[in-house]
């Protein structure tokens, strides 16, 4: 079984590969499987699945180490390094990105390689027969939900994206797809996707057993986020009916929630090692195993700032993951989600706030910091604070005010009624808009949300006055001064462009 996952793994690095001209230097693995060859039974096609969620893991696509492409160009975190690594990873933060960014390439062929791997599995499953037909349904609605969500990502983070569902053999077909796609048609691949897995036999909820697989909850959260995203980034003409979709899918996320309320789950326990397998409020995580050397967590020891031991065993020799003072300044007086979340490391050389969101400090992880946290993808507090924006967007004030208080009264804060007495909450979230925004930036922080909530909030003009607004003194090294209409979407990776610059044509300002 190993063997042969191993074979389908080089297969599919063969087929990227394969546009390189024949040489007598090629060579052939006569053990090799031919991918058309490869899927006979439901068990190859669970291999391969399994396999487009392995590469979930990777920093390069959307795992814990994937922070430069989303949290690192929000307000809340930024390196203060520029000059490590030529200082590409600043780049991200500093709003000076440019298309030889070697890391945003990197990170661009990784999300296209999970979309190559599904499409392998999606152009193929139709040639088994499967013992347990509703194995076929259930593979195939998992394949389609992670296509859509990487092209979600996509989307959002470069604009027009190239467009490909079917495997590609053949290097005019490779030709053929080197093309940008109108971001209509992206979006519309990935409702259908979704609506097709959706319809499928996937089960309800993550249950024992399936911890870190995709669950219809999973799959209308996801369908819920992309309406609501459209709403407000695409055409005006469909703000309503797309609102409205929004509405449908993000409630019935919410309906297959196995808990009473929300303030029954202790914010603390959503982190808890100990609970992940448990906890109710995770709709979709990718698992890590605790102790060991490849599968473990890094994100509480790599966090983790000298002289501290809250977030793991493992000795720190340096700042840990840094906080915006903004961000900092933002936590409301008494909000336990800031207690829990960011500390002030006290040691004689940082003296600075640091994450500690994310603990593993017990003697499994060790001093080698091989952490069990698992990374969470979704949950249902995000869900509800998405219910708050989207009944708000349609004019149900009440309903997005009750959506609001359920995250407050779990952190032990003042509902918005109360709040909005206090002049200094009044005067920072004037707005229901502002307020929700606040809320989802200090109960998800740290988990890849807000750059892409920013996105969603302010159209170009807003986003750039946004970010132009707030003080300099808060954000170290990285200048605000640079952030522009450009910084909406990153550059085309310029080893895209120069295959075909007019088909791979360059974004806006860069």
């Amino acid at each position: 079984m190993k063997n042969n996952y191993l074979k389908l793994i080089c297969l599919l690095t063969l087929l990227v590969l394969g546009s390189c001209k024949k040489s007598f230097l090629t060579q052939y693995d006569p053990d090799a499987i031919a991918v058309t060859n490869y899927f006979r039974t439901d068990n190859d096609v669970l291999l391969a699945v399994n396999g487009c969620y392995a590469l979930l893991r990777s920093g390069n696509t959307i795992g814990e180490g994937s922070d430069l492409w989303t949290d690192q160009r929000s307000d809340d975190t930024g390196t203060n390094d520029n000059q490590s690594n030529a200082g590409e990873p600043f780049q991200f933060n500093n709003y000076s990105l440019i298309p030889t960014n070697s890391y945003m390439y990197t990170h661009w062929l990784a999300m296209y390689s999970v979309i190559a791997n599904c499409n392998v599995v999606l152009s193929n499953i139709d040639k088994v027969t499967f013992s347990v037909p509703a194995n076929k349904q259930i593979y195939k609605a998992e394949a389609e939900t992670i296509r859509a969500l990487i092209y979600f990502h996509l989307v959002r983070e470069w604009g027009d994206v190239p467009l490909v569902t079917t495997q590609l053999t053949t290097t005019a077909q490779i030709n053929a797809s080197t093309a940008r796609t109108p971001q209509a048609a992206v979006y519309s691949q990935i409702v259908a996707d979704l609506k097709d897995a959706a319809g499928s036999a996937l089960p309800a909820t993550q249950a024992t057993g399936t911890i870190g697989r995709i669950s219809l909850a999973a799959v209308n959260t996801l369908l819920g986020q992309v309406y609501l995203t459209m709403a407000t980034t695409q055409d005006p003409t469909n703000t309503t009916a797309n609102l409205n979709a929004a509405l449908t899918y993000l409630t019935a996320a919410y309906n297959s929630k196995t808990f009473a309320t929300l303030s029954s789950i202790p914010y603390t326990s959503v982190f808890d090692v100990t609970q992940k397998s448990t906890c109710p409020e995770l709709i979709w995580q990718i698992v890590n195993k605790q102790g060991d050397p490849v599968y473990s967590s890094g994100i509480a020891a790599s966090f983790q700032a000298k002289g501290e031991t809250i977030n793991s065993l493992k000795p720190s020799s340096g700042v840990g993951y840094n906080v915006t003072h903004d961000l900092v300044n933002d936590y409301e007086v008494g909000d336990l989600r800031g207690t829990f979340s960011i500390k002030f490391a006290n040691d004689a050389t940082v003296k600075d706030w640091f994450v500690t969101k994310f603990r593993d400090a017990s003697s499994s992880a060790g001093v080698n910091g091989y952490g069990g946290n698992d990374w969470i993808l979704m949950r249902y507090a995000d869900v509800i604070l998405m219910l708050a924006e989207v009944n708000n967007y349609l004019g149900n004030t009440a309903t997005a005010i009750s959506y609001v208080d359920m995250v407050r009264t779990r952190a032990g804060m003042p509902t918005y009624a109360t709040s909005m007495l206090n002049p200094t909450y009044a005067a920072n979230y004037p707005t229901l808009k502002l307020a929700i925004l606040h809320e989802r930036r200090v109960e998800l922080a740290f988990e890849h949300h807000r750059w892409f909530d920013l996105l969603r909030t302010f159209n170009n003009t807003e986003l750039v006055a946004f970010f132009q607004a707030k003080s300099q003194a808060n954000f170290g090294f990285a200048q605000l001064v640079n952030f522009g209409t450009k910084d909406r979407y990153f550059p085309i990776p310029f080893n895209e462009t120069k295959l075909d610059p007019v088909k791979m044509y360059q974004n806006p300002g860069y």
